[in-house]
């Protein structure tokens, strides 16, 4: 798995930082880590672990204990820092730039930016702007749509309906992300977010119609850009010799970036509207991450098991409380 980047100036747009010395173009200056850092320790005097590719934040905090330093004492901390040549430092509430910054950014060619945020506030900006960027991908076959609140990833080989499926998804009020090619994007250890690579978003392929923008035919509002993958739709033809599940009460699951995903598989033959059925099913794995399972109910009510109480009795209890 390869090691991504993003440019100084992407994160300087992004977060409307101010630049105040760059000793080159920002367009060419490259952050490949989402860690950032608070350099009081190195100002103390400790150096060990140091990481330079970690933008370093100068808050009110350190700009005090700098003060506080004299102004000599000052500058040997300030080149403690600069003389190992972190990626970028980080001033920020707009605070008055510490004497020999500047000068010694310069001498050690480091970029220097101010922030009018907090010094919490930019770096948590930071911190989860770079997790996207800089997350672990892989690109799959298949469409990604919100259906009812969930991302629902919907594969199967080429030809068996995915984009009929999304077309007749969106007419029915949901949001198209990305067909054809989904690039998933591990955001946390819990976290996959989809996306359309840049030159196809908004696009549909439909064979015999051609390619079609939903974006200008459906409007704005039948398209988003990113969703969290909340689950997966297996489609495939359907086979006589197969046992299909009926009841929904084991979830499957596949593994995406290292992740668990919910997996849905859904037979494919002529009468299914299968918009529909990923429609239901979406809506069925929303009522189980909020605790209510129908297929459980259904067994309770015909006496087959006893860990579930029934929907009308949470209901009875709530009016009651």
């Amino acid at each position: 798995m390869g090691k991504y980047s993003v440019s100084l100036a992407k994160i300087i747009k992004e977060l409307s930082l101010e630049p105040v010395y760059t000793p080159e173009n920002v367009s060419d200056i490259y952050i490949t880590t989402p860690d950032v850092n608070r350099p009081g320790l190195v100002f103390a005097g400790y150096y060990d672990h140091f990481d330079p590719e970690r933008i370093q934040f100068l808050g009110l905090t350190e700009l005090e204990f700098l003060a506080g330093l004299g102004e000599n004492q000052a500058k040997v901390s300030l080149e403690s820092l600069l003389s190992r040549k972190p990626v970028t430092v980080v001033v920020t509430r707009s605070l008055e730039l510490p004497p020999h910054l500047t000068e010694l950014a310069k001498q050690y060619e480091v970029p220097v930016l101010c922030s009018a945020d907090t010094t919490s506030g930019s770096m948590a900006a930071l911190i989860s702007f770079l997790s996207v960027e800089l997350a672990q991908r892989v690109t799959r076959h298949g469409v990604f749509v919100e259906v009812s609140g969930e991302g629902v990833l919907i594969l199967g080989e080429s030809g068996v309906g995915k984009s009929e499926t999304a077309l007749e998804l969106i007419k029915r009020g949901h949001r198209l992300i990305a067909d054809d090619a989904v690039e998933i994007r591990k955001v946390s250890n819990r976290t996959l977010v989809g996306a359309a690579p840049d030159n196809i978003r908004h696009f549909i392929e439909l064979r015999g119609v051609g390619v079609i923008n939903a974006r200008r035919i459906f409007g704005m509002g039948a398209v988003k850009l990113t969703e969290k993958i909340d689950m997966v739709v297996q489609l495939e033809l359907w086979d006589n010799e197969k046992v299909y599940d009926r009841l929904g009460l084991d979830e499957t699951h596949t593994e995406i970036l290292g992740i668990r995903v919910p997996v849905t598989v859904v037979p494919v033959k002529p009468g299914r509207n299968l918009s529909i059925i990923i429609e239901a099913a979406a809506m069925n794995h929303r009522q189980k991450k909020l605790g209510y399972n129908a297929a459980r109910e259904l067994l309770h009510n015909l006496g087959m098991t006893e860990d579930v109480v029934p929907e009308r009795e949470e209901i009875l209890e709530w009016h009651d409380f």
